[in-house]
């Protein structure tokens, strides 16, 4: 089936992530039903599009009349009653808890009721193919991951299950692109593209501090100074929730079945274990109470330079990796990471600078020197440094 403006656009799931995409979808013209078994959370979703509204008036970003277009295309649907709110829908999404066994019953449950509409999956890091299996129709299921907050970043990756027909996910890419989504096609496979190659910026950080070789303040300070990052590694975890962050290593590591590469850090989860996570308990790399005092860096150039190139070098490794194993496009990669992540540049790009034979020799040197598999170096990287190769000729 195709799209228009006149699809109906079911969301289940009124939290932060399902209310950010509902008001994208609403704002690019669609009715749209929000679903949740918790009835005052769907008034407090209608309340936040409502103040979004709000405030893109006041900014300018909107007229009065198109933020009343954008609240009234929105209704609500308690689904502990049921889910036949949803049966006019052609595109339903769900953006519920990260948990296979509730996704898939929910779903399933949704198909029964819009046998004909294609289901979405918001899913961070759980198999499209493992939730699609509880349906009928495992064909009309999608990966369609949007990344938080959902109005705001332009990153969606699209992503097929095994069973997913290839024209529904070429007709949910194109809706999703027409929302003013930037959309990457990545295979079904762990952390898809962006928790995947990831892993090094926050892995290789920790295992930088774990052997004393620089203090997490000097780490996010070199990252950003000399790597052109807008947020150090230590800040971000902080930002994102140190158990969010390992819990999302974990799984990748799991799925991967023990890949060495993915090992998560003991450090980290220490401080799981001692809930210092982060801004949202005051306390994590950094303290964040009132009265603290920041951490100084140790400002050495050589020092910083070293740092950027050892993280940098391990994120080139994973993302050739991608490429190699078919995860998706070197583009796709390069668009993700700079969108979903806000990385300075395509890791891949960066490799064509620093040169393919450079990166291989730097990983080699990790690999004598510490005997680790963590360090081995893309069977993609090695074969294009022996043909002179670049991923952007």
């Amino acid at each position: 089936m195709s799209f228009s403006r006149e699809t109906r656009i079911g969301v289940l799931g009124a939290g932060a992530m399902g209310t950010g995409i509902a008001q994208v979808a609403a704002t690019a013209g669609h009715h749209v039903v929000i679903g949740d078994v918790n009835a005052p959370q769907l008034e407090k979703s209608r309340a936040a599009i409502a103040k979004a509204m709000s405030r893109d008036v006041e900014k300018g970003r909107k007229t009065a009349a198109e933020a009343e277009g954008v609240n009234g295309r929105i209704e609500t649907w308690a689904t502990g009653e049921g889910y036949t709110g949803f049966a006019d829908c052609g595109f339903i999404i769900e953006a519920i808890a990260e948990d296979l066994g509730v996704k898939q019953q929910v779903i399933a449950a949704v198909e029964r009721v819009a046998p004909h509409a294609t289901l979405a999956t918001n899913t961070s890091s759980l198999s499209v193919t493992a939730i699609a299996s509880a349906c009928a129709s495992p064909g009309q299921v999608v990966g369609a991951h949007f990344f938080n907050p959902a109005p705001v970043m332009p990153l969606v990756e699209m992503i097929g299950g095994h069973a997913t027909d290839p024209a529904r996910l070429t007709e949910a890419r194109e809706l999703v692109d027409g929302w003013g989504k930037l959309t990457v096609t990545a295979a079904d496979t762990p952390g898809f593209i962006v928790n995947r190659v990831a892993r090094p910026f926050y892995n290789e950080s920790l295992r930088l501090l774990e052997e004393g070789i620089a203090d997490h303040a000097t780490i996010d300070w070199a990252m950003k100074e000399f790597g052109g990052f807008k947020m150090g590694p230590f800040e971000l975890m902080d930002l994102i929730g140190n158990d969010i962050n390992y819990a999302v290593t974990r799984s990748v590591f799991d799925a991967f079945g023990y890949e060495p590469r993915y090992r998560p850090s003991i450090l980290q989860r220490r401080m799981v274990e001692a809930r210092l996570l982060g801004r949202k308990t005051g306390r994590g790399w950094y303290d964040y109470r009132e009265g603290a005092v920041a951490p100084e860096p140790d400002k050495n150039e050589e020092r910083g330079r070293g740092i950027v190139g050892r993280v940098v070098v391990m994120l080139i490794n994973e993302a050739a990796d991608a490429v190699l194993f078919r995860v998706a496009s070197p583009a796709d990669v390069d668009r993700a990471m700079i969108k979903g992540v806000g990385y300075p540049k395509g890791l891949l790009e960066w490799a064509d600078e620093i040169g393919i034979p450079g990166c291989v020799g730097r990983l080699a040197a990790l690999q004598g020197e510490y005997g680790e598999d963590r360090y081995r170096a893309s069977a993609l990287l090695r074969r294009m440094a022996r043909l002179d190769q670049k991923f952007y000729p």
